[in-house]
């Protein structure tokens, strides 16, 4: 079988690595090239959105303290803005990236330069498009090495590999959003999963469209997880070989041992892996989770970990991977997920909350008379289904420009209901709206996020811009406020940036509004979140000018 080995980028990685990471804060500049580009899987080819041609497109490397700039110039027909997810960009909305929300989309033939500092952060994150369904073949890995001189706070390993999981459409995925939109139902689902952009052997015409890396009997590997995928979670796991996840989220967290990870879209993961087995061929393998009556793509994605010296006839060996609504794994699974909380690494949990906020997650049916069916699919936080501005919110707020949100989106639901009961198909009064909240600079914000069985209980993955928080509590079932506060974890809570809500059940967060702007916060299924889930929050300035919102960039689009 033929297979695609990952010496060359190792290579290149430890030579960007020699010439590019001073011991001092540097410069990093980089051009993405957003062109269409021919590409071939499954033995269909088609015409896609990509970064310099590449999918995945093109890593970022840089060290905590360093500067980057990264010049994106747009070829392609979309309009379109990139996300560098997990960074926090502090007073610096303007290279966050989501469109109309800090930035109107960079248009055709234009150019914008992202401009940003990498400030007490290190480890692994990613960028991806930020507007329609562009993200599935537009984003790549962002690698972000500790300060010169400091060691992981994990045994070091002997190499690392960047593994981005995605998903891959036979159609136009533009088309086939599009199609579902004027349906009125959900596009159609992938036609495979991916591992850097390929799908293994187990597909048709994927020989040669199988990821490899090559490893050495005895030494450890640092793999570095992404989740990329549209609107699955999943499940990874490797033949015949254990993780010790290190890091989520580029944050360090406890270390502990598992046979497989669970990671849903837009996480990261690190991982430990030694290859202390039997030499041979093991297959790396992804495929989907899901506890609730909903389909999904479950075909299995898979990659090789080839043991040096074994020839490429040896057929590997796949996983067994949980169960695909294996729900019990899953919650086990974050359980273990603990911040480090070391003197160096401490983990600041708010004690103390300023506000308290309560979001239901509702699906939704509106009349729709040129669908399908009569009816349009939606989706609210507090029955509020989020509609996009036509100007950015953060261009609006900064220069104040009235007309474009209103700043009264409630802290709880408006109709107090048993959310995860009997399954309910009827609206509670769902509104439209561009209704956001705003919160004082600096204050404690303790956020509930409550799935109910509107439609049907789902288990959702919600990303906040601009911040980390700490994932305080999570249970099954209705939020108790006067029983579950007691049950929480105050002490060595996980740091994220993007939490599963379980199926069912709900989670608490926490963090402090210490970083001015607009920041959006929504359902990282790219399905949900063009139905309408998501809303922002809008941190007003602090005291003088060192806590307030930077000026914007001379090059900021229009709309």
């Amino acid at each position: 079988m033929a297979t695609q080995t990952s010496l060359l980028g190792v290579l290149a990685f430890g030579f960007l690595c020699f010439i590019c990471l001073p011991a001092e804060a540097a410069l990093k500049k980089y051009q993405f090239d957003v062109k269409v580009s021919n590409v071939s899987r499954l033995c269909h080819a088609k015409q896609m959105v990509t970064v310099n041609g590449g999918f995945p497109g093109p890593t970022i490397y840089a060290r905590e303290g360093d500067r980057v700039q990264i010049n994106v110039t747009n070829y392609a027909q979309y309009n379109l803005s990139i996300h560098w997810h997990g960074l926090k960009q502090y007073r610096n909305g303007w290279a966050d990236g989501p469109a109309y929300i800090t930035q109107c989309p960079i248009q055709t033939g234009n150019s914008y330069v992202y401009d940003f500092n990498v400030t007490g952060q290190r480890g692994t994150l990613w960028w991806h498009a930020h507007i329609l369904w562009l993200r599935a073949t537009v984003y790549g890995a962002i690698v972000i090495m500790p300060q010169q001189g400091t060691p992981f706070p994990f045994p070091q390993p002997d190499r690392e590999e960047v593994l981005v999981l995605g998903e891959w459409w036979n159609a136009d995925v533009e088309q086939v959003e599009k199609q579902g939109n004027a349906l009125g139902l959900p596009p159609n689902m992938s036609d495979a999963h991916t591992i850097n952009g390929k799908p293994g052997p187990l597909f048709p015409c994927s020989e040669k469209h199988t990821f490899a890396m090559e490893v050495e009997k005895g030494k450890t590997y640092l793999l570095r997880i992404i989740n990329a995928a549209l609107n699955d979670e999943l499940f990874f796991a490797l033949a015949n070989h254990t993780f010790t996840v290190v890091e989520i989220d580029a944050v360090y967290t406890k270390p502990f041992t598992t046979d497989a990870i669970l990671i849903a879209p837009g996480q990261t993961t690190n991982v430990l892996v030694r290859a202390n087995q039997v030499p041979g061929r093991y297959f790396m393998a992804a495929r989907a989770f899901m506890d609730a009556p909903i389909s999904v793509d479950n075909k299995t994605a898979t990659a090789i970990f080839q043991y040096k010296g074994i020839p490429e006839t040896v057929i590997p060996k796949l996983p067994t991977l949980p169960a695909q609504n294996d729900s019990d794994f899953a919650l086990s699974y974050n359980s273990k997920l603990k911040s480090l909380n070391t003197p160096k690494y401490p983990a600041n949990v708010p004690l103390n909350v300023d506000r308290h906020l309560l979001l239901t997650v509702g699906l939704g049916i509106n009349p729709c008379p040129t669908c399908l069916n009569g009816t349009r699919l939606t989706a609210s936080l507090n029955n509020i289904s989020f509609i996009m501005p036509q100007t950015a919110l953060l261009q609006s707020h900064y220069f104040n420009i009235k007309g474009v949100y209103t700043p009264d989106f409630p802290d709880k639901p408006p109709t107090p209901f048993n959310f995860t009961g009997a399954p309910l198909t009827a609206n509670l009064r769902t509104n439209v709206g561009t209704r956001i909240s705003k919160i004082a600079f600096n204050s404690t914000v303790e956020i509930v996020i409550q799935d109910t069985n509107l439609l049907s209980v789902e288990s959702h993955p919600f990303h906040l811009h601009g911040y980390n928080f700490f994932v305080v509590g999570t249970g099954i079932g209705n939020f108790d406020p006067k029983k579950d506060p007691a049950k929480y974890n105050l002490i060595d809570p996980i740091e994220r940036n993007t939490v599963g809500v379980p199926t069912g059940g709900w989670t608490a967060i926490r963090f402090r509004a210490d970083n001015p702007g607009v920041w959006f916060f929504h359902c990282h299924l790219e399905l949900h979140t063009g139905w309408g889930l998501k809303t922002a929050f809008l941190v007003e300035n602090g005291a003088g000018s060192d806590y307030s919102i930077l000026p914007p960039p001379k090059d900021l689009p229009s709309c």
